[in-house]
């Protein structure tokens, strides 16, 4: 075949072309993958981004780190200046004008509540410690003790005002806290952020509390391994996610053994007694936030009532693990 040659302003057209295709190559498929890791409300943050490039991704992970500082400056009950501090300072005195997105939070976890029967209750933070998890505990607390120790949880002596967007805590003394859900409304705020920014991918894992959207570099789904918390090496289920979330509640590392029994640092709030029966509860769906909840009641409800609450709802999965070693998994 016969090649005619090219003038220069032909060279120069086919030049540009190449170069325009390459560039686009180039960004549509160069990723950087960015890790940082932080101390966030009291706890370690992990954060994963995938993103087109080093500037970009840098840039994205301030702004995540900066939305977890946001959440955690509107609901710490650790910190004098927050919201939540304050209508817990104005328990029985009267109620505290928030900001809508704290009394929709709020309006969630009674609503968890309720789901569970109380298994779940965001006004435990009010529960006397008397309990010590540190290994120190080898006896149990008189039993008056325990039962005093929940007087003030009662999660249906909060009151709300939607048209006013206040929180009133009815008793003296009440507190509420989101010890339970607040890392894991962290993690979704924090992916929500990051996919409206046109990040590609990644995991926002707050100690624990994960969620996760896109995919790796290699355009393969993330891996979250869930681990046997009676053999550490060894992993029972592998997860792929790309846009979900998985949470694990658990006594593994926490509890107290007293007479050959095994107790559970998360607390019953109905009736003031450690919870037994499973060792963990892992729960798999769409946000970490309701995960969590789940997670937490099932671990207080017990595997019989904790497997019937979980089959209420269908977009999420848990893997189950008793004390005696058995696993679960649900559906």
């Amino acid at each position: 075949m016969l090649l005619m040659p090219m003038s220069k302003s032909q060279v120069l057209k086919v030049v540009l072309l190449l170069n325009s295709f390459i560039a686009f190559c180039n960004s549509s498929t160069a990723q950087v993958l960015l890790k940082r890791q932080v101390t966030l409300m009291g706890s370690v943050f992990q954060f994963t981004l995938v993103d087109r490039d080093s500037v970009l991704a840098k840039r994205n992970m301030e702004l995540v780190i900066s939305e977890v500082k946001r959440i955690e400056q509107l609901i710490s009950e650790w910190q004098p200046e927050t919201q939540i501090s304050a209508v817990n300072r104005n328990a029985g005195v009267r109620p505290v004008k928030v900001d809508r997105e704290v009394f929709d939070l709020t309006k969630r976890a009674i609503q968890y509540s309720r789901m569970s029967d109380g298994a779940f209750d965001v006004s435990i933070a009010a529960m006397d410690k008397i309990w010590r998890f540190d290994g120190s505990m080898d006896e149990m607390p008189e039993e008056a003790a325990i039962k005093k120790s929940v007087e003030r949880v009662g999660f249906q002596h909060i009151i709300l005002d939607s048209a006013n967007c206040t929180i009133y805590l009815e008793r003296t003394g009440m507190k509420i806290g989101f010890g339970s859900i607040g890392k894991g409304y962290a993690a979704d705020k924090g992916r929500a952020l990051m996919q409206a920014a046109g990040v590609k991918g990644g995991i926002v894992n707050a100690s624990g509390d994960m969620t996760t959207w896109g995919e790796q570099p290699s355009g393969k789904a993330w891996v979250i391994g869930i681990t046997n918390p009676f053999k550490r090496h060894k992993i029972i289920k592998a997860l792929k996610l790309k846009e979900s979330a998985v949470v694990t509640s658990g006594s593994y590392e926490k509890y107290a053994e007293i007479d050959g029994r095994h107790y559970s640092h998360i607390i019953n709030p109905k009736t003031g007694y450690p919870a037994t029966g499973l060792t963990s509860v892992t729960i798999y769906g769409p946000t970490a936030e309701f995960a969590n909840a789940l997670s937490t009641s099932i671990m207080v409800l017990g595997e019989r009532d904790g497997i019937l609450l979980l089959k209420r709802f269908p977009g999420y999965k848990g893997v189950l693990i008793t004390d005696k070693g058995k696993s679960l998994f649900i559906p």
